[in-house]
């Protein structure tokens, strides 16, 4: 048997070894989620649950698959045999068994991002909207606003009203598209990711003989990262629970930044409502950061106005203090940073020796701006640069051809954009070009 006690600091083992029913722990940054995780799953094992009797969802698959093969090392058991995976992966299993419920054959095919785009793109024209004759979103804007609507149960309408009102007098159209991307869909024997969620649920609230089974079969559900699943994902989670209630969500309210894809992190607040026996554990002892670094968060954390109170205790030892510097805006951020980069560098600091880190990809497009502007040479380990991504490619290749008539890549670059055009037609147009601008500088003034 493991020494739970010896691998465990109290906070984590009170939560390991918590009795049966809904608990919500509270886990601080570094403070051992995964592990409490893990050690959770080889507890209810070793104390009887069937491993294929218990549902394990995370964010990732990858993480799922760690923690699973975790507690395999800790303790003998075949994590194969536990349903552990993101929410679509374990939406899509449970779907092929059961596809014809809700219209569709078992080998039904899931379209990624660009599948979706195309085949809204192709229900535009038979909606009968002229997208030329008036202001009207792209297949992107579209898929985003579907997909919002899908994780969080909001309207077409009131999803534009908040986010895009300049696209509120083509609702109706949008909505017309909408019925016939879902048309679409089912005729091509299909679903997008949104799909499997929102088709999971209608599952089990149509057909209460589906839900009684996995109500049954899953006598212990584990949830990671909860502060980021949105309506549809808290939804599952409350209805597969619904017999039992041995239902343990893992999060920490302070980290919720996935709003802008629909995640609600009221899910976690308001968790104790929704199962009122809850037990609430907090994991505060934190292994990852110097106890300046947690001083400053704790501090930063204790000015929400809602959230489960929380007091980061420090295990390393001492570090610098760390700057916080206030700073009107993005712009304003970057050149902090790229000035501060060349102050150290004037100091004697290698460049290679420093790193800038950032939450999200998407929040260093203005530091990647200004450092390529002040001629500061970097490298993005994630994600791609921002003057590689396509679309600001054709927008630079717009730019540098008013520039420069001459630039040949630039030219080529946007004539292969229009309808059949490759490359030896580009060569061919672009040999013209450069003849006419020949004979126009030759040409008397």
């Amino acid at each position: 048997m493991l020494d739970y006690a010896k691998d465990l600091n109290p906070q984590q083992l009170a939560a390991v070894q918590a009795e049966p029913g809904p608990i919500l722990v509270i886990a601080g940054a570094g403070s051992g989620k995964t592990r409490t995780l893990t050690y959770r799953v080889a507890w209810l094992i070793e104390n009887g649950l069937p491993p294929d009797r218990l549902l394990l969802l995370t964010f990732t698959n990858k993480a799922a698959r760690e923690m699973l093969d975790r507690a395999a090392a800790l303790f003998p058991l075949d994590s194969g045999q536990i349903w552990g995976g993101t929410f679509h992966s374990f939406a899509n299993r449970i779907l092929r068994r059961h596809a014809a419920a809700l219209g569709y054959q078992s080998s039904y095919a899931i379209l990624d991002r660009e599948d979706s785009k195309d085949l809204l793109a192709a229900c535009i024209p038979d909606a009968g909207v002229d997208v030329k004759a008036r202001r009207f979103p792209k297949p992107e804007v579209l898929i985003e606003v579907f997909s919002l609507g899908a994780n969080t149960g909001r309207a077409v309408e009131e999803i534009v009203a908040r986010q895009f009102p300049w696209f509120e007098e083509v609702v109706p159209d949008m909505e017309r598209i909408a019925r016939l991307y879902a048309e679409r869909k089912l005729r091509s024997n299909a679903m997008d990711y949104d799909d499997l969620l929102r088709n999971l649920l209608k599952l089990l609230e149509t057909r209460p003989e589906v839900a009684e089974l996995y109500q049954r079969q899953f006598l212990a559900i584990l949830v990671d990262e909860f502060q980021d699943t949105n309506r549809i994902q808290s939804d599952l989670v409350d209805r597969l629970a619904a017999r039992h209630r041995n239902v343990m969500v893992v999060g920490d309210d302070a980290q919720s930044i996935y709003s802008w894809r629909g995640a609600n992190f009221r899910n976690i607040m308001e968790f104790p409502k929704r199962y009122p026996n809850a037990r609430i554990f907090k994991i505060e002892q934190n292994y990852r950061s110097t106890p300046q670094i947690l001083t400053l968060a704790n501090h930063a954390i204790a000015a929400n106005t809602q959230q489960f109170h929380k007091n980061l205790q420090p295990t390393r030892a001492s570090g610098p203090i760390p700057q916080l510097v206030p700073v009107f805006n993005a712009s304003e951020q970057a050149a902090f940073v790229a000035g501060h980069l060349l102050e150290l560098r004037d100091q004697g600091v290698e460049m290679r020796e420093m790193a800038i880190l950032y939450r999200s990809h998407y929040h260093s497009m203005e530091l990647q701006m200004e450092l390529t502007r002040r001629n500061i040479p970097f490298a993005i380990t994630s994600g791609l640069r921002f003057f590689e991504q396509a679309h600001i490619k054709d927008l630079a290749a717009h730019l540098k051809l008013a520039v420069n008539p001459r630039d040949e890549l630039a030219f080529k670059r946007l004539v292969r954009m229009l309808p059949k055009i490759g490359a030896a037609t580009a060569a061919k147009l672009w040999a013209k070009l450069l003849a006419a601008l020949d004979a126009a500088a030759g040409a008397p003034a």
